[in-house]
């Protein structure tokens, strides 16, 4: 009877390759293909089968939007700042920082389920796979990212019923100017729809990999309160999403440093130029920069060998035999 060598990613040892990694590797990219989206298409219909999930991502930004928004409106006025052209109501300026609500709380929810995975030993069967340990984690976190767009534009539908949304001139793709133009023409609101949906994707892993890294530090579900109250909740409120940085200058320059190191503030600010058809270069560069460093922190937290899940007794975080 031949004995398979046991996988180098687990015990350490690069030289150390079992069948089943050769086989995969003969696969290629079909291979790779049906791991990614098995593991995508898991999430999905874990959220699907949780409706109570789905409720509870929608409540909470619209008790922001119909109840808060409503009484700010008359005390909070939005001057005339990018990306908008004139004076908005509040409920304009708070929806993309609501959409960065949604992203942040999804992400803590797939926190959430690694926590509990690794606990009933379910995470033990994704990371002893034959598949590179960086890409089952980025499909986990596309994954988590997949169930967050259903959820922020199923918003974004219910704020088009009531009348927030994004407006500007309609987006052409073609050549050609006034009668002689000859393309696609995207009139709004679609048009901010199609632009956010790449600020969207990029904030939600930006996010994701943060709660992937968080997931690797928490040991146990019940000190998932505990990350709600010292993380969630500072990183949404000490940001952009719920009032301008310039009225936060106004009341504390200090806070408002806290505001702007905040990477959150950077996703919503992404969030907000996009919905209006424009590029915020260095919200993006910091969304960029803080999703590299996170998922590269995430990746090695979970390295067997060398992060934490490691120190705590393998892949499933069990204690050590």
């Amino acid at each position: 009877m031949s004995v398979e060598t046991v996988p180098g990613h687990i015990t350490g040892d690069p030289g150390a390759q079992p069948l089943a990694s050769r086989q995969y590797e003969r696969h290629g990219l079909r291979a790779y293909f049906n791991c990614f989206s098995g593991i995508v298409w898991r999430e999905v219909l874990r959220f699907l089968h949780q409706r109570e999930r789905f409720l509870s991502a929608l409540v909470r930004p619209l008790v922001w939007l119909f109840i808060f928004a409503a009484g700010f409106r008359q005390v909070l006025g939005i001057s005339i700042i990018p990306p908008y052209e004139t004076y908005v109501l509040y409920e304009t300026y708070v929806t993309p920082g609501l959409l960065g609500m949604i992203l942040l709380f999804n992400a803590m929810q797939s926190s959430l389920s690694m926590v509990y995975d690794r606990e009933t030993g379910a995470m033990r069967t994704l990371l002893v796979s034959p598949f590179p340990r960086w890409f089952l984690l980025s499909s986990k976190l596309l994954g988590g990212v997949a169930v967050a767009l259903l959820q922020v534009y199923a918003f974004l539908l219910i704020a088009y019923f009531w009348e927030i949304e994004p407006d500007w001139p309609a987006w052409q793709i073609g050549v050609g100017e006034d009668e002689g133009f000859f393309g696609i023409s995207i009139p709004p609101p679609f048009n901010g729809y199609i632009t956010v949906f790449p600020a969207i994707v990029m904030s939600g892993l930006m996010l994701g990999a943060l709660a992937l890294f968080m997931s690797s530090v928490i040991k146990q579900l019940e000190n998932f309160a505990g990350v709600m109250n010292f993380v969630i909740f500072p990183m949404f409120f000490a940001s952009s999403a719920l009032y301008p940085l310039w009225k936060i200058r106004e009341s504390s320059p200090l806070l408002h440093d806290i505001c702007w190191f905040n990477p959150f503030t950077h996703a919503v600010e992404l969030i907000r130029f996009a919905f209006y058809g424009q590029l915020n270069l260095l919200a993006f560069s910091v969304v960029l920069g803080c999703l590299v460093f996170f998922l590269g922190a995430a990746i090695y937290a979970y390295n067997p060998s060398k992060g934490l899940i490691g120190r705590r007794g393998g892949p499933g975080g069990g204690p050590k035999g």
